[in-house]
């Protein structure tokens, strides 16, 4: 067997920078600190933290001291802080980290979408130096929920940039397709030269290689992407040291197979080499014995990457089925291979003796391991009801289970369903997030079934339910039926009830018996009321309402108790130039007209008479049709004037 080490392997400027501003400041000023492990490189920390360079996980930790900022950067805030609170700040960011920070920066309208993981430090550096609103993507669907959101309008410019590690081949692919469906995006290519160089040259290591060792902490961000490049094209083991090698390591190999080394940015030169000491010493030893796995490899049936099987579930635990495929390695399909829904146990998915389709996402012959995904064949065939209830234009359920940038998942038939923010019904002052876990109707208004993309909308299906439900009420509404409503809006004139389907206008003289100065005096928004329907319009599509109750009605209670020619107590409620209205009892008033209130003649009838004024009248006249009462107190004057002539 051959071994090859890719051009480029280990530290990149950046870090091999940063490491030496840190031993350098070590010397100089003793007790040191970094904002954050240095590099994501278990070695190099660990021997960092022998020359006295210790790790701080806020500035907070540092105050006083000397604090370094990593390669990966900071947003802006936090280095100010960090100014604010420590002795003194080394800023060992990358120069091309920092050279992104500038492009954000000088962004003056629009909004920046940056390629990279959320919870990534240099993202989160990006996004913290970026001068207008600024959103980290992982995708293209997750770029066009933006625009389907509209957290980004598509009349408004905006500017892509990508961490410098961003796997060059999907940054080209991402920005050929942003090219083509929005021209106001400028696109940066920040993608450090020497990590797009790096990735090249392994990557054509890996299409010659039988097997690919990657070197390199597992929490670094590009020695992550590295290990994606090479699986793609053939067996990839990921190590942080050479210790993790052993003979299974390279169990299955052919005597003629190239295998490639290559490392990340953040691993030094004496850890991958001696990963290339410990892999000769292993390959010779192999070579020198006769392997039994490689003959006993011979009874069992091969599986491949991509390959559609049948397996068997022959144990299952809080993160994993085990299944059996009738290879010589196991089979594991891990929770979130099981199933599109977040919320759900293995439990929930699988039992032992389960018989299930699954496609092979892995193959490690030399760990004896495959892994397996469930939810990609489910979603495959969920991908083809969808597509059915789409061209008969069906109404679907299906389970929310995450709010994400610009809208919601939700999953049906064990899809993915991209719901936008615009198409939920929820406004914008409201959250995203109250949907989760609930049971939702949609439509579907879009889908893509090469892509695997689907995009629902709930509104459209409330819409259809709203929209049948004013054809029922307008088929069924008759004049006297009674509902008990909300009121949604005030207006001088009156106010609109939500009775279900449609909203109704109680004008301001059917809301109460009593007089009313303006409909605010009555009710607010929000209130519940009940409500009779006093007239339709099924032309115009409007229904008028009266919240006045019938059994209620003060004018009956009034006949009953008083008649023509009674003296009784009444209070001045109103005055104009025509006389004085005064209530007799709640919701009846009895006009006093200005010939009526003296038996000398009044011009002003404020100066008589005022509101809150309580006076003794004789009710001169009832119209019970017209519910109208006259009033006289210059009657009662007059019925007075001979007792005082006679005194």
């Amino acid at each position: 067997m051959q071994i090859e080490i890719a051009k480029g392997a280990g530290f990149c400027f950046g870090v091999e920078r940063a490491i030496e501003l840190a031993r350098k400041a070590a010397e100089d000023y003793g007790e040191v600190y970094t904002l954050g492990a240095l590099i994501h490189n278990t070695q190099v920390t660990d021997s960092l933290a022998e020359a006295g360079i210790r790790i701080a996980e806020t500035a907070e930790d540092a105050r006083g001291k000397t604090l370094i900022i990593r390669s990966h950067g900071v947003p802006e805030s936090t280095e100010r802080h960090a100014r604010e609170v420590c002795a003194r700040v080394i800023d060992a960011t990358c120069p091309f980290v920092k050279k992104i920070h500038k492009i954000v920066s000088e962004q003056t309208q629009g909004k920046v979408i940056v390629l990279g993981d959320s919870a990534h430090p240099e993202t989160i550096g990006i996004i913290g130096h970026s001068s207008v609103p600024a959103f980290a993507c992982t995708d293209m669907e997750e770029i066009r929920g933006l625009f389907d959101s509209g957290a980004i309008s598509k009349d408004e410019s905006a500017a892509l940039v990508s961490t410098t590690t961003f796997d060059r081949g999907r940054f080209l692919e991402y920005s050929q397709r942003l090219r083509e469906e929005n021209s106001r995006v400028s696109i940066y290519d920040t993608i450090c030269s020497a990590t797009s160089e790096r990735q090249k040259n392994s990557e054509e290591l890996a299409q010659r290689a039988g097997m690919m060792i990657v070197v390199g902490g597992r929490s670094s961000s590009n020695t992550r992407k590295l290990a994606d490049i090479c699986s793609r094209h053939c067996t990839t083991v990921w190590v942080e040291s050479a210790a993790e090698l052993s003979k299974q390591s390279f169990a299955g190999l052919q005597p003629d197979t190239l295998i490639g080394i290559t490392a990340g940015a953040s691993t030094p030169c004496q850890s991958y080499m001696e990963v290339l000491q410990m892999s000769e010493e292993i390959i010779t030893t192999n070579e020198n014995e006769e392997d039994f796995a490689s003959l006993l490899e011979q009874s069992f049936r091969r599986v491949y990457k991509n390959n559609r099987v049948t397996a068997t579930v022959v144990a299952i635990n809080k993160n994993e089925a085990v299944v059996e495929l009738g290879t010589k390695q196991t089979g594991y399909i891990p929770l979130e291979e099981l199933t599109n829904d977040p919320n759900a146990q293995v439990s929930d998915v699988v039992s032992v003796g389960d018989e299930i389709e699954a496609i092979v996402t892995s193959v490690d012959d030399s760990n004896g391991v495959i892994m397996l995904s469930k939810k990609r064949v489910d979603a495959a065939i969920g991908m083809e009801k969808l597509a059915a209830a789409y061209n008969a234009g069906e109404t679907l359920e299906g389970v929310v289970v995450s709010d994400v940038k610009g809208g919601i998942i939700v999953i049906t038939n064990g899809t993915r369903v991209f719901i936008p923010a615009s198409q939920t019904g929820v406004p914008r002052s409201g959250k995203l997030s109250d949907l989760v876990k609930k049971t939702v109707s949609y439509k579907i208004i879009e889908i893509n079934e090469q892509r695997g993309r689907v995009v629902g909308s709930i509104k459209q299906a409330n819409k259809e339910v709203r929209d049948a439900e004013r054809a029922k009420f307008w088929e069924t509404i008759e004049v006297g039926m009674k509902f008990e409503g909300e009121v949604r809006s005030i207006e001088d004139y009156g106010v609109f009830v939500d009775i279900g389907p449609v909203d109704g206008l109680v004008r301001t003289t059917d809301l109460t018996w009593n007089r009313v100065g303006h409909p605010k005096d009555i009710v607010k928004e929000g209130d519940k009321i009940n409500v009779i329907v006093k007239s339709v319009d099924l032309d115009r599509k409007r229904v008028s309402l009266s919240a006045k109750d019938p059994e209620d009605n003060p004018w009956t209670k009034f006949v009953a108790e008083y008649a023509k020619g009674d003296i009784i107590k009444a209070t001045i409620v109103s005055i104009t130039d025509f006389g004085a209205f005064a209530q007799i009892i709640p919701g009846v008033d009895g006009l006093i007209h200005i010939s009526q209130i003296s038996t000398e003649r009044v011009t002003n009838i404020a100066s008589v008479l005022s509101v809150g004024q309580e006076v003794d009248v004789k009710i001169i006249d009832i119209e019970e049709e017209k519910n109208r009462v006259s009033l006289s107190i210059k009657a009662l004057m007059e019925e007075a004037a001979p007792a005082d002539d006679a005194e």
